[in-house]
């Protein structure tokens, strides 16, 4: 796997929206980050674009990555905001100038698009918290993206919950990411191979039939079959039907999994939820779960 570069002091953020709108406002708290972190920042012309619910129509969310992917000045790109939308413009995108100079991809939930079809490129991105609402989050959050952009050592270690997980240490490339966006690429040149990987998978507001057709899915692709591990985070405000499903989403992971035997975890610290850590995709990870503690060393 290619590593990009690590970031420097006065080193040039791109930040784009690839997905919904938002404006310059929204953004200033990320800014003022940026600022202490001595980075400096360039808007696409996705921020304040506005086509429907989108940043802008395609046409222009595709030319503004694609600029900030060729543009030799921009360090890294930050997405700015989720939702929906990177999919429509995936196959427009021209990588050939990105693949010979990588730069870090940053963002998550539906940048799963970006992190997905990368890896297939052999270029680890940054699974991480958009440029929106950055502020509300943990700062053990936005600590843990300052340590990858900027290169510094970074594990997470926190205490296992629940009796759900199903203990062991393994090693292998971390990949995945939010699983709505992992179920709706089967089939597509963006689908990963996930032998003998660690998959990571996260969701928000989904009804638990929903998940559990998910998961089936990928069950039945193959996804789960010659894994190393998994690891889940954030299943957060999960929906019912009037005759309940049954079960949480957790308790639907454990089960669609159950008959594998490699290591399982659960709660892990990423996804849509306050403390949401940095998740370097594509990196050889060591992913150690014990009774009582939960230890991934990039």
């Amino acid at each position: 796997m290619k590593t990009p570069p690590f970031l420097k002091p006065e080193d040039t953020i791109g930040i784009v929206s690839t997905a919904r709108k938002i404006t310059k406002h929204e953004l200033q708290p990320f800014l003022s980050m940026l600022g202490e972190w001595g980075l400096l920042f360039e808007l696409g012309i996705s921020i304040e674009a506005e086509a429907d619910q989108f940043a802008g129509n395609d046409t222009v969310r595709t030319k503004d990555f694609q600029q900030m992917l060729d543009n030799p000045n921009i360090k890294a790109i930050w997405c700015a905001r989720g939702g929906y939308g990177t999919v429509r413009i995936i196959d427009a995108i021209d990588f050939s100038e990105f693949r010979k100079n990588p730069k870090w991809i940053i963002g998550y939930s539906d940048i799963t698009v970006f992190h997905s079809h990368l890896h297939n490129f052999q270029i680890e991105t940054l699974h991480a918290n958009m440029a929106m609402e950055i502020d509300v989050k943990t700062e053990a959050t936005r600590t843990s993206i300052r340590r990858v952009l900027f290169g510094e050592s970074y594990e997470i270690n926190y205490p296992a919950k629940g009796t759900l997980n199903r203990n062991g240490t393994t090693h292998g490339q971390l990949i995945g990411g939010n699983l709505s966006l992992l179920y709706s690429l089967c089939g597509s040149p963006s689908k990963i191979d996930t032998s003998g990987k660690i998959l990571f998978i996260e969701d928000l507001d989904e009804y638990l039939y929903h998940v559990d057709r998910m998961l089936q899915n990928l069950k039945r692709n193959g996804l789960f079959e010659n894994l190393a591990g998994l690891v889940v985070g954030g299943m957060s405000d999960m929906r019912d039907n009037t005759i309940p499903f049954g079960k949480t989403a957790e308790e639907i992971v454990k089960e669609t999994v159950s008959n594998y035997r490699y290591p399982v975890c659960f709660h892990f610290p990423a996804g849509h939820i306050k403390d949401n850590r940095a998740l370097i995709l594509g990196r050889e990870i060591h992913l150690d779960v014990q009774e009582d503690v939960i230890k991934l060393q990039f």
